[in-house]
């Protein structure tokens, strides 16, 4: 029965912490490409390789359905994933989607025409291949109109978070949130695009303001995966162990996911 969880490096704990507390009865597999993250500063065809590469590391644990729990996959190699290299008896689903529909206020599934939606003017923080990627405001125009999206890349964040530096990792959101102010004084609402940038959530709202609306995705890909099994039971697996597997240095992953989680995690080679 075990979903796989892919990410880059650590951030993908953030969304596997949110679905584990809203789906306690399904087991997760965790695969973190710690050798090679951070992804966000990679071109589009590195970053296709070596996510299909875990991915099928995930399939080979007993999982059929994949969540990307990476931005940077989910803009750069998903599209081009499901369609022309997904079976048809697996799945793979990124988690950009989630976020665009609580934004513009949709329900799953909903593929009416682009309309009006409240919020006007949006900074995106994301990382540098996830913004050039351009497939967050590609996915937004298939849901709505009039709506200002300046986006911002965060370089830096995610390499102080993977080294535990979270002072130079504030320092770092501080610099670019003031960045991103300069070209869009007055932005509504806030996205943090990369599943890492949760863990500096409250730096982003405390820099933005708290008239800024900041949508974090873990909690609103979890329930869209609830949502996507109770439609689609059959998509769970045969897996059923929980596991953490990482490309990196076990025991030094270990430590640091421990860190960021609060409670002990311990990671395998992949």
């Amino acid at each position: 029965m075990a979903v796989g969880i892919f990410d880059s490096g650590l951030g993908g704990l953030t969304v596997l912490d949110a679905v584990e507390k809203r789906l306690p009865e399904v087991p997760f597999v965790y695969l973190g490409d710690n050798a090679h993250a951070p992804y966000g500063v990679r071109d589009a065809d590195d970053v296709y390789e070596l996510t299909t590469r875990g991915v099928e590391r995930l399939w080979a644990a007993g999982c059929d359905l994949v969540i990307l729990a990476c931005n940077t996959a989910s803009a750069a190699a998903l599209r081009r994933m499901q369609e022309s290299w997904v079976p048809r008896d697996k799945r793979v689903l990124g988690v950009f989607v989630p976020l665009i529909e609580a934004l513009t206020e949709r329900q799953w599934g909903d593929n009416s025409p682009p309309r009006e939606v409240q919020v006007k003017h949006v900074a995106l923080f994301a990382t540098p291949a996830t913004v050039s990627s351009r497939a967050f405001q590609r996915e937004l125009a298939f849901r709505a109109i009039g709506v200002d999206v300046e986006a911002q890349a965060c370089g830096g964040v995610v390499d102080a978070i993977e080294e535990g530096d979270m002072i130079l990792a504030e320092a770092l959101v501080r610099s670019h949130v003031d960045a991103l102010k300069r070209k869009m004084p007055e932005p509504q609402a806030a996205i943090l695009g990369c599943t890492h940038y949760p863990l500096m959530q409250n730096v982003f709202q405390d820099a933005l303001g708290e008239d800024v609306q900041v949508y974090s995705q873990p909690n609103l890909v979890a329930d869209s995966l609830a949502d996507y099994l109770t439609r689609r039971p059959e998509m769970l697996g045969e897996g059923t162990a929980k596991q953490f597997l990482t490309t990196g240095d076990p025991k030094r992953v270990s430590a640091r996911a421990t860190q960021f989680l609060r409670r002990e995690i311990t990671f395998e080679q992949a």
